[in-house]
């Protein structure tokens, strides 16, 4: 694969792959923050803003196996995510038409069926591309954070100047310059030594189901800040540049570690950046159940370059090891689909219902509890299965 890579131009295709990050991350950084608060100026409740960011995540977790699948079956990868990002883009032009809750259901699902998957496979792409550079990868993954920084903050004062509602016509524009940089991509295919179904089967051995399980504690732990951080944050009474800001420097805090990720991971195991992750996560929602003074939630924020940074680079490099070559495609799907899709939805769903019963500081101390759950149930399978940390 590495000679494979040096004759077709390394540095090029590392380029074309941090330029999908980029775009990825561009879009994402307005998307994140701020489509569910233009939900809620579209009056819906938070129930409603719960089931919509729920029925993304289920969306994503189901078609996501099933394109991940057919790209690893027929080994196709590369025509799939140009159909995903392409026909993703052309079904978000929807949007811009209704503020019907039950039609942004409708183009909700149409929309996620596509675009679900996108995220999986850049980081196979990546994997792929890297090759023995893979602790490298956080290089390549920052310039999506190098984006999301620059376009939060930009957004946070267009919307307090305009409306939160001229965030759908940038999206598409982010959106399909995406699809046309994905051509670019090259069209990389392993040497099979075994069959499709014998590799996908190795993805469900108990070291692979245990991390999974406590992946999906972890993003599900994340539910409350993805949905309601920005909402928490208006209530308190801050503005959307502080709300902009604040996302900003989570994602300034996170770029530290993409940058250092090969001498983070030459010196500490996966296994145990993972359980400082989980560790790390707990103490910022449990910060947040209580902050209102805006120096501690900046604090929270910094924490962001672990329970985000450090989790999310850990975990590609943690699921990549466990995937044979056969299925590389599908295990990054699978982790992204149980943590950012099965997590996600639990975690959206659950706070969108409590959010009418609670508030957000309960919420948060909620959050923490299930991220310290993860870690110690992570934790104690390392001790008992006697795995090198």
């Amino acid at each position: 694969m590495d000679k494979l890579m040096d004759k077709n131009n390394k540095g090029a295709f590392k380029f074309i792959i941090s330029s999908q990050y980029f775009l990825y991350f561009g879009v994402l950084g307005i998307f994140l923050p701020y489509f569910n608060l233009y939900c809620y100026h579209l009056g819906f409740s938070g129930f409603q803003i719960g089931v919509l960011s729920a029925l993304r995540s289920a969306v994503m977790v189901l078609f996501s196996l099933i394109w991940g699948g057919l790209a690893d079956r027929f080994q196709i990868r590369k025509p799939i995510y140009i159909l995903c990002t392409f026909t993703s883009t052309l079904i978000w032009i929807f949007y811009l038409f209704t503020d019907n809750f039950y039609l942004m259901l409708i183009i909700t699902v149409c929309y996620t069926i596509f675009y679900g998957p996108v995220i999986s496979f850049m980081e196979a792409f990546s994997m792929d591309i890297l090759g023995r550079e893979k602790k490298s990868y956080g290089r390549v993954r920052a310039w999506g954070t190098i984006a999301f920084i620059m376009i939060v903050t930009v957004f946070g004062k267009i919307i307090d100047l305009y409306s939160v509602k001229i965030i759908l016509l940038p999206i598409f524009i982010g959106s399909l310059a995406q699809a046309l940089f994905a051509l670019r991509i090259p069209n990389i295919t392993m040497v099979r030594k075994n069959s499709f179904i014998a590799g996908a089967k190795s993805l469900f051995k108990k070291r692979v189901v245990i991390f999974l399980i406590c992946a999906f504690l972890m993003l599900m732990s994340h539910g409350t800040y993805y949905g309601f951080f920005s909402i928490h944050l208006e209530t308190l009474g801050y503005g959307k540049v502080f709300i902009g800001m604040s996302w900003a420097l989570a994602s300034v805090a996170e770029i530290v570690v993409m940058i250092s990720s090969d001498k983070i991971f030459r010196r500490f195991s996966i296994q145990n950046v993972l359980l400082f992750s989980f560790m790390v996560a707990a103490l910022r929602w449990f910060l947040l159940c209580w902050a209102e003074s805006p120096a501690v939630i900046l604090i929270s924020q910094i924490l962001h370059a672990v329970t985000y940074g450090t989790f999310h680079i850990a975990s590609i490099l943690y699921i990549d090891l466990l995937s044979p070559d056969e299925a590389k495609t599908t295990g990054q799907v699978i982790n992204n689909a149980v943590s950012y899709g099965l997590g996600m939805m639990a975690g959206f769903f659950f706070n969108g219902y409590l959010y009418e019963h609670l508030s957000s500081f309960v919420l948060f101390a909620i959050s923490s509890l299930i991220a310290l759950g993860g870690g110690v149930l992570l934790s104690a399978f390392y001790h008992k299965s006697g795995v090198q940390k």
